[in-house]
């Protein structure tokens, strides 16, 4: 019995470094995604800001959900660096995370690093053309 197509939220179940970003979307683990992506310490989530250029702290609920396993947020903020509002810095301080608003690019480069180094690190990645 066929129940027809079935759609899940974007997830791959891991970590796993940024190996390409661009064309709006990303690739990593022999896997493309097209948008932007949180990168958690549960995987690599699909992510759909409300407003890119006004994150809101309820944009970052997953990764709240998950903070006490995460020190240092990279926020790749698009093409261009913008900072964060200040009720997100703040809230997310309480949570025990150092945001660190950044070009999409830098953020990448700087996750696969410490990823590599195995700190405690997430990321938050809006994805660029």
């Amino acid at each position: 019995m066929s129940h027809g197509l079935v759609i899940r939220d974007a997830h791959f179940p891991g970590r796993a470094p940024i190996d390409a970003y661009g064309n709006g979307g990303f690739r990593f683990a022999d896997m493309s995604h097209r948008g932007s992506i949180l990168c958690l310490p549960s995987g690599i989530h699909g992510w759909t800001p409300a407003d890119p250029a006004a994150l809101a702290i309820d944009d970052f609920e997953p990764l709240l959900a998950e903070s006490e396993a995460i020190e240092i947020l990279l926020v790749g903020m698009g093409p261009d660096l913008r900072p964060l509002p200040a009720d997100l810095r703040k809230r997310l301080r309480e949570a025990g995370i150092s945001a660190d608003p950044m070009s999409t690019g830098a953020a990448v480069r700087t996750f696969n690093v410490l990823l590599a180094e195995e700190r405690a690190v997430a990321a938050a990645l809006i994805a660029v053309e």
